[in-house]
């Protein structure tokens, strides 16, 4: 797959579960929807959804999903895979499949994910993904899960560590401000201090998850990925 993220979640498995399969709270974490929302279901335990981004302020992709997942696997892990597709000729992502897994260890769910996705909109397009919205896509996968985390491990909803995620980006950003009319001298190491210092315990932050998977089997789709038809 395209992209890999991992986090390490000291949480109840179940509770996990629930924040990343119900629709209704997985839009709430993941920073790269806007809506998600139930269709009537496809055949056995898949599960269709409607899914929209809002890009601009008045401008809004959607697409459509199929998931299905297995919650009681012999290994005792547990995974999910999707495929999902827009129609919408705005839309830079055609299509595309991905899965979640949630590996139970002594220490907590290590919850990872791997994705890939078919751009749309010729040579353009590929470029656009390469350059800016492939890494634009690993990075917000990222701040969301931790920001998930969060939720799950200490109780900050998703709102508030929000809230405090643009509030250290205006005291990072201010400190740089405020240090411009003292010259270069001052403006470097303020910048380096604002770009370096690591984000407050309560803050999301894409750097706390990993971006490369650990070995070649933490990589591998699950089977029930392909058993899913594209929605």
């Amino acid at each position: 797959m395209g992209l890999y993220i991992e986090a390490l979640i000291r949480t109840d498995p179940e509770l996990l579960w629930e924040r990343t399969q119900e629709p209704a709270l997985h839009q709430r974490w993941d920073l790269r929807f806007t809506e998600i929302s139930p269709l009537p279901g496809g055949p056995g335990e898949k599960q269709r959804f409607r899914y929209a981004t809002r890009v601009l302020p008045f401008v809004t992709v959607a697409g459509t999903g199929t998931n299905a997942g297995e919650r009681d696997r012999a290994d005792g892990e547990r995974v999910s895979a999707l495929r999902f597709a827009s129609p919408q000729r705005l839309s830079l992502l055609a299509e595309g499949s991905g899965y979640w897994r949630y590996v139970p260890t002594p220490d907590g769910v290590r919850f990872l994910t791997g994705y890939d996705y078919r751009t749309r909109w010729g040579r353009f397009g590929a470029l656009a993904d390469r350059l800016v919205f492939r890494p634009l896509m690993g990075w917000a996968t990222a701040w969301s899960f931790d920001r998930l985390r969060l939720w799950c491990e200490r109780g900050i909803t998703p709102a508030r560590s929000l809230a405090y995620a643009l509030s250290e980006a205006l005291a990072r950003v201010a400190l740089v401000v405020a240090a411009l009319p003292l010259g270069p001298a001052v403006v470097l190491p303020a910048s380096l201090t604002a770009l370096l210092l690591p984000p407050l315990p309560v803050t999301p932050a894409a750097r706390r998850c990993l971006r490369r998977p650990p070995g070649r089997t933490a990589a591998a789709p699950p089977s029930l990925l392909t058993r899913l038809e594209r929605p």
